[in-house]
């Protein structure tokens, strides 16, 4: 399998990024402002409700009880039942509007994300597992669940819990307050360092999710498991996968124990301080200091085991918020990729295409560094024109064609269609203008149908089996139980290769673009299927202007113009018969062809 990487751009996680951070995380609830006031007022109002409870105990302890007061013993004591519903209910409704703007947030997340991924350019995607990519739209993005659907809220309603609890404590008996909040500072500080500890496990986590995801999608896919089985290989990509298991549960269990024992303490010294308070006012009152009624004592106590929850509460949601700093930080990275394949801000429509190509003088390098792959190349496609490209392997030809339909830019000279640069054109005229049919055809694991319609969506019925049986693949389809129905498996694996290729040239049929690319389509096919997909290619090539990248010579020998590329540079162009009367590097790759051909 491959080694575990991350996309070649990372940008710098420092600590003095920690505040911009968070402002850019604000500013995802920013849509939802309305929703989160409510939440705040729904907020305030449960906290109010249970500040108000112990106040209504110390009036049943101190003058209720005591004077007889059926009357208001009743009155108060329905004020703390009424007091407990209306906090419930505040609850109920607070958790509601809360979850579902956090998971409107989740949404706008995986949206932008998706949405990023897609126009990045092809040379991102070679050079990153898709396993990767998959586990930051579902495990990073997912991990964040708690953070944006309760920990915003909750983090709200403590701090309010506490606020209003301390001024209630304050306006009791301010010296039992001083008692009860001498260790808070230092609750704070151990749970930040516990928040620094696990954020730093969760990054390590989460990476380590990633790996076993990308080693999931790669070996338990139908290649993976044909390679595996034929490879004999299933036992040793077993025992990969449980070494990359071990290191995760070795992650889970330090990111679940980290500072376990440390907020522990906290935990038992907030238990024990109502202790710490009934012996605090009983020696007050031993050394002859003012008297505290056993209502405010009570109330006190009330009030400071109310505070204990929220306190307890606030120090972990604050280290959840550091370990989750960790996941927006990955899911940034991914939004903040430099898109190098961007639409102009006044892009060109055209529409009508006649489909004139032309390269002029273009340069092409791999992430604008090292060596060209392309380097000077002029070449002209008349309006329905074909070119053939050959050459040897790693000569430049598929990214030449790939320069037609954006999939990579040009970092000199430039590429037009109809005399505009492809680069001002808008990407909906250059997706009708440029249909691409390449040797590896990606299938959905879908319909036969509902993969032919991806080009077309509103294709009728008739317009489905049109371009099917111009690709030579109806007779096929009508043959199969389900017909056009039929769910053609994960990446078409219930097709053979030349199926799936009539069905990928069926596909770009329906879609009927004026200019079109062929990238070796049918260089990994045997000799009998090459000629059904021939046929379908022939059908296809029809007054369009092609070009086909080719490893099979056969193909090409009708093109109007055939192109040598060596080393990304143009080597000879002409007809066949031309380059065979010079009898350079084209004559040399026929004779090639000619002995590697089996005889039919």
């Amino acid at each position: 399998m491959k080694p575990d990487h991350e996309s070649s751009w990372t940008p710098p996680a420092d600590a003095a990024e920690q505040p911009r951070q968070v402002r850019r995380i604000l500013r995802l609830f920013r849509p939802y402002r309305g929703r989160l006031t409510v939440v705040g007022l729904l907020v305030g109002a449960a906290s109010l409700v249970s500040v108000a409870t112990p106040f209504l105990l110390k009036e049943i302890l101190d003058v209720a009880i005591p004077e007889g007061r059926t009357g208001l013993l009743s009155l108060l004591a329905l004020g703390m039942i009424l007091g407990a519903v209306l906090t419930s209910v505040f609850g109920v409704l607070q958790t509601l509007i809360s979850t579902t703007v956090g998971q409107r947030v989740m949404h706008d997340l995986r949206t932008a994300v998706y949405g990023r991924l897609q126009r990045m350019s092809l040379a991102f995607f070679t050079r990153t597992r898709t396993g990767e990519v998959q586990s930051r739209i579902a495990n990073d993005i997912g991990g964040m669940q708690a953070t944006v659907t309760s920990t915003a809220t909750s983090l709200v309603s403590n701090a309010t819990s506490v606020i209003a609890t301390i001024v209630a404590m304050l306006a009791l008996d301010w010296r039992l307050t001083v008692v009860s909040l001498l260790l808070l500072p230092v609750f704070v500080w151990i749970s930040r360092r516990v928040g620094n500890e696990r954020k730093k496990i969760t990054t390590e986590r989460q990476k380590q999710m990633a790996a076993m995801a990308a080693t999931v999608t790669e070996s338990l896919s139908v290649s993976g498991i044909l390679l595996g089985r034929t490879m004999g290989r299933s036992g040793s990509l077993t025992r990969s996968f449980a070494d990359e298991s071990e290191r995760l549960v070795d992650l889970e269990v330090r990111s679940n124990m980290a500072g376990r024992w440390r907020m522990a303490v906290i935990t038992i010294v907030m238990a024990a301080l109502p202790a710490v308070i009934y012996w605090s006012a009983g020696l007050t009152l031993q050394l002859g200091g003012p008297g505290v009624s056993i209502g405010t004592i009570v109330a006190f106590v009330s009030l400071q085991q109310g505070l204990f929850r929220p306190a307890v509460s606030l120090l972990s949601t604050g280290v959840q918020i550091q370990t989750s700093l960790a996941l927006f930080q990955r899911i940034f990275e991914y939004l903040d990729l430099p898109v190098d394949i961007t639409e102009r801000e006044n892009p060109v429509r055209l529409d009508r295409i006649k489909g004139e190509v032309r390269f002029e003088g273009v340069e092409f390098r791999y992430d604008g560094k090292g060596g060209p792959v392309l380097d000077g190349i002029d070449i002209t496609v008349p309006a329905g024109g074909s070119l053939a490209v050959v050459g040897p392997t790693g000569a430049g030809k598929s990214t030449l064609g790939y320069l037609v339909p954006r999939l990579y830019d040009v970092t000199g000279g430039r590429v037009t269609l109809d005399g505009v640069d492809v680069r001002d054109l808008d990407f909906d005229t250059l997706a009708r203008a440029v249909g691409v049919v390449s040797q590896e055809t990606y299938l959905f694991h879908a319909s036969v149908a509902d993969n032919l319609r991806f080009a077309k969506p509103d294709a009728t019925d008739a317009e489905l089996v049109a371009a099917a049986k111009a690709a030579q693949i109806h007779d096929h389809i009508a043959a199969l139980p389900d017909g056009y129905d039929t769910v053609v498996g994960e990446r078409g694996h219930r097709f053979s290769g030349g199926e799936k290729q009539r069905l990928a040239i069926a596909r770009t049929i329906l879609r009927d673009p004026p200019v079109l690319i062929l990238d070796e389509a049918t260089s990994a096919l045997d000799t009998r299927t090459e000629a059904a997909v021939q046929q379908a290619v022939d059908a296809l090539m029809a007054d369009r202007t092609t070009i086909t990248i080719a490893h099979r010579l056969s193909t090409v020998r009708g093109a109007d113009q055939i192109v040598v590329l060596d080393s990304g540079k143009l080597a000879e162009q002409g007809t066949h018969e031309e380059l065979l009367e010079r009898d350079g590097r084209y004559a040399a790759l026929v004779r090639r062809d000619a002995r590697l051909t089996p005889t039919r």
